[in-house]
């Protein structure tokens, strides 16, 4: 493996592959102007020592392109046409830049990039343990918090998805088999000790593909199993929300249906074209407490739990519903859902390698139970997910 030139296009991505985990851990939205500048420099090398911009191409960049050409044009319909549009361009701005810097990456500096992210995941993982078992005392002192404050320890949250999204990756470093597997399962091990129960799903089944598909064929049952669970996500408030559930679910649980149920039925106020990006902010009737007959739908009868959801404080749609099908469809309708399904599952079915697939099926889950769609902070970590596959897979 040769020494990585400061001059070159992949040593942009291979700085942010190695700082990425550790600035989660230390401020999650820092990863948004990390990997995109990151990214942009990376472009920008590429035009220095080719003459040439690596200008983004390919059959599935015009679907993503139709995707936040939808948004944009959702704005025309939209609560608030002015976030749609700034969404809009931002969700293509980071489209283009992620693309654009997957296509200036060399394969021979593969080697290095590998490296760089194999450390930077180790260092950083080790950092967000550092982080949970000393009460949260070194992201209080960045903050210069004295004391933790009731939401302190949710900002690990984050961290663990970045991770659980990065770690597959690993698969396709420049070090032994052995190295590999034993870094890999011990960057597992770490998100699992992590708080966030989507985190850990995404890390372990993430890192599961990543080791099976270099023995199986797993592209089209991936692709099928995204399609799936793309096309069912929607509808999982009205199976869940059935009285014989929800009797044995504790309060947070049944605030989650109740959430889903909510984004299903003003989804089918506007089942085609959905409400206009972001509109999941400011859906009528979504903030001020939950209704009676809401939870009389659900079959939610403990008096507990109805107390809990009279109080004002308590939202039916609280900016998103942490369901990114469901996000598409409500805000986007149909059309923006089916595109958006076709476009993942022609990933998986171009994947260039295990590792590739890996990182999909991470980003999956965090995708189906976790974050809003637009988040850009996360949206950038994809962004960067994406170069960093191109580079090791070209690679592998």
């Amino acid at each position: 493996m040769t020494a990585l030139r400061w001059r070159s296009a992949a040593f942009p991505v291979a700085a942010a592959a190695l700082l990425a985990p550790a600035a989660a851990v230390l401020q999650s939205k820092a990863m948004a102007p990390l990997a995109l500048v990151c990214l942009a420099l990376s472009v920008l090398a590429s035009r220095r020592a080719t003459g040439r911009w690596p200008w983004p191409d390919g059959r599935m960049l015009w679907g993503w392109l139709a995707l936040a050409a939808l948004g944009l044009a959702s704005s025309l319909w939209a609560p608030e046409p002015g976030r749609s549009v700034a969404t809009g361009l931002q969700f293509l701005a980071i489209v283009l830049l992620s693309v654009a810097a997957a296509r200036a990456v060399a394969p021979e500096d593969g080697g290095a990039v590998g490296t760089a992210l194999f450390w930077g995941l180790l260092l950083g993982l080790g950092l967000a343990l550092l982080d949970a078992v000393t009460g949260n005392a070194v992201r209080l002192l960045v903050r210069g918090l004295p004391a933790a404050r009731p939401d302190i320890e949710f900002g690990l949250k984050p961290a663990g998805s970045v991770a659980a999204l990065l770690l597959p990756l690993l698969v396709a470093t420049p070090f032994p088999r052995p190295v590999r597997l034993a870094a890999l399962a011990a960057c597992v091990l770490a998100v699992v000790l992590l708080p966030g129960d989507t985190a850990k799903i995404a890390a372990l089944l993430g890192a599961a593909v990543a080791v099976l598909a270099r023995r199986l064929r797993l592209r089209r049952l991936i692709a099928a199993g995204l399609v799936a669970g793309f096309l069912i996500a929607p509808f999982l408030g009205a199976m869940l929300g059935r009285p014989s559930v929800v009797a044995h679910l504790p309060i947070s649980a049944v605030h989650r249906i109740l959430i889903w149920d909510f984004a299903h039925q003003r989804a089918a106020e506007r089942p085609l074209l959905g409400w206009g990006l972001e509109a999941s902010r400011v859906i009528p009737g979504g903030h001020g407490g939950v209704p009676a007959e809401n939870l009389d739908r659900i079959g939610e009868t403990r008096p507990e739990a109805r107390a809990f959801f009279a109080r004002d404080d308590v939202e039916l749609l609280p900016l998103h519903p942490h369901d990114g099908p469901l996000q598409l469809q409500l805000e986007l309708g149909w059309v923006g859902l089916l595109l958006a399904t076709m476009l993942v599952a022609a990933l998986a079915l171009r994947a260039p390698g295990p590792a590739a697939l890996g990182v999909l099926a991470s980003g999956a889950v965090t995708f189906l139970f976790s974050f809003g769609v637009w988040q850009p902070w996360w949206l950038a970590t994809q962004g960067l997910a994406f170069a960093l596959v191109a580079s090791l897979e070209k690679r592998a």
